[in-house]
Protein backbone atom coordinates (compact mmCIF):
# COMPACT_ATOMS: atom_id res chain seq x y z
CA UNK A 1 0.00 0.00 0.00
CA UNK A 2 3.17 2.09 1.05
CA UNK A 3 4.35 2.12 -2.15
CA UNK A 4 1.65 2.29 -4.31
CA UNK A 5 1.00 5.80 -2.58
CA UNK A 6 4.39 6.28 -3.35
CA UNK A 7 4.17 5.64 -6.95
CA UNK A 8 0.85 7.91 -7.22
CA UNK A 9 2.05 10.97 -5.32
CA UNK A 10 5.79 11.14 -5.72
CA UNK A 11 7.90 13.37 -2.64
CA UNK A 12 7.37 16.32 -4.49
CA UNK A 13 3.48 15.99 -4.42
CA UNK A 14 3.88 15.10 -1.13
CA UNK A 15 5.64 17.58 -0.13
CA UNK A 16 3.64 20.26 -1.43
CA UNK A 17 0.39 18.66 -0.18
CA UNK A 18 1.48 18.59 3.32
CA UNK A 19 2.38 22.07 3.07
CA UNK A 20 -0.92 23.06 1.52
CA UNK A 21 -3.09 21.60 3.43
CA UNK A 22 -1.03 22.48 6.74
CA UNK A 23 -1.11 25.77 6.12
CA UNK A 24 -4.76 26.44 5.13
CA UNK A 25 -5.66 24.25 8.54
CA UNK A 26 -3.21 26.86 10.52
CA UNK A 27 -4.79 29.72 8.66
CA UNK A 28 -8.44 28.85 9.39
CA UNK A 29 -7.52 28.43 13.44
CA UNK A 30 -5.97 31.62 13.44
CA UNK A 31 -8.24 33.42 11.69
CA UNK A 32 -11.16 32.05 13.38
CA UNK A 33 -10.10 32.44 16.41
CA UNK A 34 -9.49 36.50 16.23
CA UNK A 35 -13.37 36.38 15.13
CA UNK A 36 -14.30 33.96 17.62
CA UNK A 37 -12.45 36.87 19.95
CA UNK A 38 -14.43 39.60 17.98
CA UNK A 39 -17.67 37.78 18.19
CA UNK A 40 -17.68 37.63 21.70
CA UNK A 41 -16.73 40.66 22.60
CA UNK A 42 -19.49 42.34 20.26
CA UNK A 43 -21.74 40.29 22.06
CA UNK A 44 -21.22 39.94 25.11
CA UNK A 45 -23.88 42.40 26.40
CA UNK A 46 -26.43 40.91 24.40
CA UNK A 47 -25.23 37.51 25.87
CA UNK A 48 -26.03 38.86 29.75
CA UNK A 49 -29.10 40.72 28.61
CA UNK A 50 -30.37 37.42 27.27
CA UNK A 51 -29.05 35.17 30.34
CA UNK A 52 -27.36 32.98 28.32
CA UNK A 53 -25.92 29.56 29.60
CA UNK A 54 -22.47 28.84 29.02
CA UNK A 55 -23.21 25.88 27.67
CA UNK A 56 -25.54 27.11 24.55
CA UNK A 57 -23.14 29.81 23.78
CA UNK A 58 -20.12 27.11 23.42
CA UNK A 59 -22.33 24.22 21.73
CA UNK A 60 -24.76 25.60 20.36
CA UNK A 61 -23.37 28.86 19.10
CA UNK A 62 -19.60 29.19 18.91
CA UNK A 63 -19.61 24.71 17.71
CA UNK A 64 -21.60 25.95 14.87
CA UNK A 65 -20.44 29.42 14.36
CA UNK A 66 -16.66 27.85 13.66
CA UNK A 67 -17.48 25.94 10.36
CA UNK A 68 -20.07 27.89 9.36
CA UNK A 69 -17.82 30.82 8.60
CA UNK A 70 -14.65 28.74 8.05
CA UNK A 71 -16.62 27.06 5.07
CA UNK A 72 -18.30 30.18 4.10
CA UNK A 73 -14.75 32.27 3.94
CA UNK A 74 -12.88 29.25 2.49
CA UNK A 75 -11.52 30.45 -0.73
CA UNK A 76 -9.66 33.34 1.28
CA UNK A 77 -8.04 30.53 3.22
CA UNK A 78 -7.25 28.74 0.60
CA UNK A 79 -6.04 31.73 -1.27
CA UNK A 80 -4.07 32.97 1.95
CA UNK A 81 -2.55 29.39 2.39
CA UNK A 82 -1.23 29.25 -0.80
CA UNK A 83 0.39 32.70 -0.80
CA UNK A 84 1.89 31.86 2.45
CA UNK A 85 3.56 29.21 1.78
CA UNK A 86 4.60 29.69 -1.57
CA UNK A 87 6.12 32.84 -1.32
CA UNK A 88 8.01 30.95 1.55
CA UNK A 89 9.17 28.54 -0.87
CA UNK A 90 10.25 30.83 -3.81
CA UNK A 91 12.00 32.98 -1.06
CA UNK A 92 14.07 29.67 -0.39
CA UNK A 93 15.01 29.58 -3.63
CA UNK A 94 13.13 25.88 -3.64
CA UNK A 95 10.77 26.57 -6.87
CA UNK A 96 14.17 27.65 -8.36
CA UNK A 97 15.42 24.63 -7.80
CA UNK A 98 12.75 22.31 -8.75
CA UNK A 99 12.60 24.07 -12.42
CA UNK A 100 16.16 23.84 -12.92
CA UNK A 101 15.82 20.07 -12.03
CA UNK A 102 13.14 19.86 -15.36
CA UNK A 103 10.21 20.08 -13.59
CA UNK A 104 7.78 22.41 -15.11
CA UNK A 105 5.55 24.47 -14.25
CA UNK A 106 2.37 22.30 -15.47
CA UNK A 107 3.98 19.92 -13.38
CA UNK A 108 4.43 21.71 -10.10
CA UNK A 109 0.70 22.42 -10.38
CA UNK A 110 -0.45 19.28 -10.37
CA UNK A 111 -0.19 18.43 -6.33
CA UNK A 112 -1.79 22.17 -5.94
CA UNK A 113 -4.28 20.73 -8.32
CA UNK A 114 -4.85 17.71 -6.25
CA UNK A 115 -5.09 19.54 -2.26
CA UNK A 116 -7.58 22.35 -3.90
CA UNK A 117 -9.75 19.01 -5.13
CA UNK A 118 -9.41 17.98 -1.36
CA UNK A 119 -10.49 21.16 -0.06
CA UNK A 120 -13.25 21.57 -2.72
CA UNK A 121 -14.70 17.84 -1.87
CA UNK A 122 -14.64 18.69 1.18
CA UNK A 123 -16.22 22.13 1.36
CA UNK A 124 -18.96 21.01 -0.80
CA UNK A 125 -19.83 18.05 1.63
CA UNK A 126 -19.65 20.02 4.85
CA UNK A 127 -21.84 23.10 2.64
CA UNK A 128 -24.42 21.02 1.61
CA UNK A 129 -24.70 18.03 3.99
CA UNK A 130 -23.09 18.83 7.75
CA UNK A 131 -23.33 22.75 8.30
CA UNK A 132 -27.26 22.80 7.44
CA UNK A 133 -28.24 20.78 10.87
CA UNK A 134 -25.75 23.25 12.85
CA UNK A 135 -27.30 26.01 11.20
CA UNK A 136 -30.74 25.28 12.49
CA UNK A 137 -29.33 25.29 16.27
CA UNK A 138 -27.13 28.41 15.45
CA UNK A 139 -30.45 30.49 14.16
CA UNK A 140 -31.96 29.18 17.22
CA UNK A 141 -29.61 30.08 19.41
CA UNK A 142 -29.41 33.67 17.77
CA UNK A 143 -33.13 34.12 18.06
CA UNK A 144 -33.16 33.38 21.93
CA UNK A 145 -30.38 34.96 23.06
CA UNK A 146 -28.69 37.69 20.63
CA UNK A 147 -31.23 39.20 18.23
CA UNK A 148 -34.48 38.28 19.24
CA UNK A 149 -36.09 38.53 15.71
CA UNK A 150 -37.45 35.64 13.92
CA UNK A 151 -40.69 35.89 12.02
CA UNK A 152 -42.98 33.04 13.68
CA UNK A 153 -46.36 34.26 12.17
CA UNK A 154 -47.86 35.40 8.98
CA UNK A 155 -51.27 36.48 7.37
CA UNK A 156 -53.66 35.76 4.49
CA UNK A 157 -51.17 33.33 3.34
CA UNK A 158 -52.28 31.69 -0.32
CA UNK A 159 -50.27 28.76 -1.79
CA UNK A 160 -51.01 26.39 -4.37
CA UNK A 161 -50.41 23.11 -2.82
CA UNK A 162 -51.59 20.81 -5.56
CA UNK A 163 -52.64 21.33 -9.46
CA UNK A 164 -55.72 22.93 -9.14
CA UNK A 165 -55.60 22.75 -5.38
CA UNK A 166 -55.73 26.44 -3.33
CA UNK A 167 -55.21 26.69 -0.09
CA UNK A 168 -55.73 29.90 2.11
CA UNK A 169 -54.95 30.51 5.70
CA UNK A 170 -56.18 33.74 7.35
CA UNK A 171 -53.50 33.46 10.05
CA UNK A 172 -51.17 31.05 10.53
CA UNK A 173 -48.83 30.71 14.42
CA UNK A 174 -45.68 28.91 13.62
CA UNK A 175 -44.45 28.31 17.86
CA UNK A 176 -47.86 26.30 17.53
CA UNK A 177 -47.98 24.99 14.25
CA UNK A 178 -51.33 26.38 13.83
CA UNK A 179 -53.67 28.37 11.12
CA UNK A 180 -57.04 30.17 11.56
CA UNK A 181 -59.58 30.93 9.20
CA UNK A 182 -58.61 27.81 7.16
CA UNK A 183 -59.94 27.33 3.46
CA UNK A 184 -59.41 24.45 0.57
CA UNK A 185 -60.37 24.85 -3.22
CA UNK A 186 -60.21 22.65 -5.73
CA UNK A 187 -60.67 22.79 -9.36
CA UNK A 188 -61.10 20.42 -12.13
CA UNK A 189 -61.11 22.54 -15.37
CA UNK A 190 -61.20 25.90 -13.84
CA UNK A 191 -64.26 24.54 -12.10
CA UNK A 192 -64.54 24.46 -8.58
CA UNK A 193 -65.72 21.41 -7.24
CA UNK A 194 -65.18 21.16 -3.46
CA UNK A 195 -64.56 23.60 -0.94
CA UNK A 196 -63.47 23.30 2.61
CA UNK A 197 -63.23 25.88 5.13
CA UNK A 198 -62.14 25.44 8.80
CA UNK A 199 -62.00 27.31 12.11
CA UNK A 200 -58.37 25.74 13.04
CA UNK A 201 -55.88 23.88 11.38
CA UNK A 202 -53.05 21.75 13.07
CA UNK A 203 -50.16 20.67 11.69
CA UNK A 204 -49.58 16.79 13.64
CA UNK A 205 -45.85 17.33 14.27
CA UNK A 206 -45.66 13.96 16.03
CA UNK A 207 -46.86 11.80 12.76
CA UNK A 208 -44.33 9.38 11.30
CA UNK A 209 -45.39 10.89 7.43
CA UNK A 210 -45.58 14.05 6.06
CA UNK A 211 -48.39 16.56 5.40
CA UNK A 212 -50.46 15.43 8.13
CA UNK A 213 -53.32 17.79 9.78
CA UNK A 214 -56.18 18.43 12.07
CA UNK A 215 -59.13 20.41 10.70
CA UNK A 216 -60.99 21.61 13.53
CA UNK A 217 -64.69 22.65 13.13
CA UNK A 218 -64.71 21.79 9.27
CA UNK A 219 -67.21 22.12 6.55
CA UNK A 220 -66.83 20.66 3.33
CA UNK A 221 -69.35 21.60 -0.11
CA UNK A 222 -68.85 19.13 -2.83
CA UNK A 223 -70.25 20.15 -6.16
CA UNK A 224 -71.54 17.98 -8.55
CA UNK A 225 -73.32 19.76 -11.69
CA UNK A 226 -76.38 21.54 -10.06
CA UNK A 227 -76.28 19.36 -6.56
CA UNK A 228 -74.39 20.39 -3.73
CA UNK A 229 -73.56 18.11 -0.75
CA UNK A 230 -72.45 19.14 2.17
CA UNK A 231 -70.30 17.76 5.28
CA UNK A 232 -69.68 19.24 8.66
CA UNK A 233 -67.75 17.97 12.07
CA UNK A 234 -66.14 19.05 14.18
CA UNK A 235 -62.26 17.04 13.64
CA UNK A 236 -60.88 15.72 10.53
CA UNK A 237 -57.76 14.24 9.81
CA UNK A 238 -57.13 14.99 6.76
CA UNK A 239 -53.99 14.86 4.11
CA UNK A 240 -52.85 19.06 2.77
CA UNK A 241 -49.31 18.92 0.58
CA UNK A 242 -47.87 21.95 2.62
CA UNK A 243 -45.74 22.40 5.69
CA UNK A 244 -45.21 24.98 8.27
CA UNK A 245 -42.14 25.75 6.16
CA UNK A 246 -44.07 26.83 3.00
CA UNK A 247 -46.06 29.47 5.53
CA UNK A 248 -43.76 31.08 7.03
CA UNK A 249 -40.06 32.26 5.84
CA UNK A 250 -37.52 33.87 8.29
CA UNK A 251 -34.31 35.38 7.32
CA UNK A 252 -31.21 32.69 7.01
CA UNK A 253 -33.83 29.91 6.46
CA UNK A 254 -32.32 28.61 3.62
CA UNK A 255 -28.96 28.26 5.06
CA UNK A 256 -30.83 25.51 7.42
CA UNK A 257 -31.47 22.91 4.41
CA UNK A 258 -29.55 20.40 3.03
CA UNK A 259 -29.04 20.86 -0.99
CA UNK A 260 -30.99 17.62 -1.45
CA UNK A 261 -34.19 19.39 0.36
CA UNK A 262 -33.14 22.71 -1.42
CA UNK A 263 -33.43 21.13 -4.48
CA UNK A 264 -37.02 19.32 -3.57
CA UNK A 265 -37.83 22.46 -1.79
CA UNK A 266 -37.45 24.77 -5.01
CA UNK A 267 -39.07 21.77 -7.44
CA UNK A 268 -41.83 22.01 -5.13
CA UNK A 269 -42.57 25.74 -4.51
CA UNK A 270 -41.79 26.20 -8.54
CA UNK A 271 -45.22 23.94 -8.90
CA UNK A 272 -46.90 25.96 -6.99
CA UNK A 273 -45.87 29.15 -8.85
CA UNK A 274 -44.62 30.31 -6.24
CA UNK A 275 -42.00 33.76 -6.63
CA UNK A 276 -39.96 32.97 -3.48
CA UNK A 277 -37.57 31.13 -4.30
CA UNK A 278 -34.38 32.92 -5.64
CA UNK A 279 -32.62 33.15 -2.39
CA UNK A 280 -33.23 29.34 -2.09
CA UNK A 281 -31.56 28.55 -5.55
CA UNK A 282 -29.27 31.08 -5.19
CA UNK A 283 -27.84 29.13 -2.06
CA UNK A 284 -27.88 25.81 -3.90
CA UNK A 285 -26.10 27.27 -7.05
CA UNK A 286 -23.64 28.57 -4.66
CA UNK A 287 -22.42 25.82 -2.66
CA UNK A 288 -21.25 24.18 -5.72
CA UNK A 289 -19.87 27.52 -7.07
CA UNK A 290 -17.85 28.26 -4.18
CA UNK A 291 -16.26 24.72 -3.59
CA UNK A 292 -14.59 25.46 -8.17
CA UNK A 293 -13.41 28.11 -6.27
CA UNK A 294 -10.83 26.41 -4.72
CA UNK A 295 -9.18 25.55 -7.97
CA UNK A 296 -9.06 28.76 -9.87
CA UNK A 297 -8.10 30.60 -6.43
CA UNK A 298 -5.36 28.01 -6.41
CA UNK A 299 -3.94 28.82 -9.76
CA UNK A 300 -4.08 32.57 -9.48
CA UNK A 301 -1.99 32.17 -5.64
CA UNK A 302 0.54 29.72 -7.11
CA UNK A 303 1.03 31.87 -10.23
CA UNK A 304 1.72 35.45 -8.19
CA UNK A 305 3.91 34.02 -5.58
CA UNK A 306 6.10 31.49 -7.09
CA UNK A 307 8.19 34.09 -8.09
CA UNK A 308 11.35 35.07 -6.07
CA UNK A 309 10.81 38.71 -5.15
CA UNK A 310 13.45 41.13 -3.10
CA UNK A 311 10.51 42.26 -0.75
CA UNK A 312 9.67 38.86 0.12
CA UNK A 313 5.63 37.96 0.24
CA UNK A 314 4.55 40.95 0.81
CA UNK A 315 3.42 41.91 -2.76
CA UNK A 316 2.03 38.82 -3.11
CA UNK A 317 -0.02 39.03 0.14
CA UNK A 318 -1.33 42.12 -0.77
CA UNK A 319 -2.50 40.86 -4.28
CA UNK A 320 -3.73 37.91 -3.16
CA UNK A 321 -5.87 39.27 -0.20
CA UNK A 322 -7.09 41.97 -2.64
CA UNK A 323 -8.10 39.70 -4.91
CA UNK A 324 -10.17 36.63 -2.63
CA UNK A 325 -11.81 40.20 -0.88
CA UNK A 326 -13.03 41.29 -4.38
CA UNK A 327 -14.36 37.59 -5.53
CA UNK A 328 -16.42 37.80 -1.67
CA UNK A 329 -17.52 40.71 -2.28
CA UNK A 330 -18.11 39.93 -6.48
CA UNK A 331 -20.13 36.86 -5.22
CA UNK A 332 -22.51 39.26 -2.44
CA UNK A 333 -23.29 41.79 -5.29
CA UNK A 334 -24.46 38.72 -7.96
CA UNK A 335 -26.51 37.30 -5.09
CA UNK A 336 -27.98 40.44 -4.41
CA UNK A 337 -28.95 41.29 -7.71
CA UNK A 338 -30.45 37.85 -8.46
CA UNK A 339 -33.07 38.56 -5.32
CA UNK A 340 -33.62 41.72 -5.94
CA UNK A 341 -33.05 42.62 -9.58
CA UNK A 342 -34.26 38.95 -11.57
CA UNK A 343 -30.63 38.13 -12.38
CA UNK A 344 -31.10 34.21 -12.56
CA UNK A 345 -29.92 32.22 -9.69
CA UNK A 346 -27.25 29.93 -11.58
CA UNK A 347 -25.41 33.25 -13.35
CA UNK A 348 -25.21 34.70 -10.51
CA UNK A 349 -23.72 32.18 -8.64
CA UNK A 350 -21.08 31.27 -11.47
CA UNK A 351 -20.27 35.01 -12.54
CA UNK A 352 -17.29 35.25 -9.79
CA UNK A 353 -16.10 32.06 -11.08
CA UNK A 354 -16.07 33.14 -14.32
CA UNK A 355 -14.48 36.52 -14.18
CA UNK A 356 -11.94 34.99 -11.78
CA UNK A 357 -10.97 31.63 -14.13
CA UNK A 358 -10.41 34.65 -16.62
CA UNK A 359 -7.81 36.38 -14.26
CA UNK A 360 -6.49 32.68 -13.01
CA UNK A 361 -5.62 32.01 -16.82
CA UNK A 362 -3.89 35.04 -17.58
CA UNK A 363 -2.12 34.74 -14.14
CA UNK A 364 -0.90 31.23 -14.94
CA UNK A 365 -0.07 32.17 -18.54
CA UNK A 366 2.33 35.22 -16.96
CA UNK A 367 3.99 32.58 -14.50
CA UNK A 368 7.36 31.46 -14.66
CA UNK A 369 8.82 28.78 -16.82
Amino acid sequence: MKNILARLFPRLDRYIISKFIGTYIYSILLIISISIVFDFNENLNKFSTYHAPWSAIIFDYYANFVPYFANLFSPLFVFIAVIFFTSKLAGNSEIIAMLAAGTSFRRLMRPYMISAAIIAALNFYLGAYIIPHGNVVRLDFETKYKNKRRITTASNVQLQVAPGVIAYLQQYDNNVRRGYGFSLDKFEDKKLVSHMTANVIQYDTISDSRYHWKAIGYKIRTLKGLREQIESGTELDTLIMMEPMDLVFSSGQQETFTSPELKRYISKQQERGSQNVVQYEVEYHKRIATSFASFILTIIGASLSARKRKGGMGLSLGIGLALSFSYILLQTISSTFAINAGMPAILAAWIPNLLYAVIAYFCYRQAPN
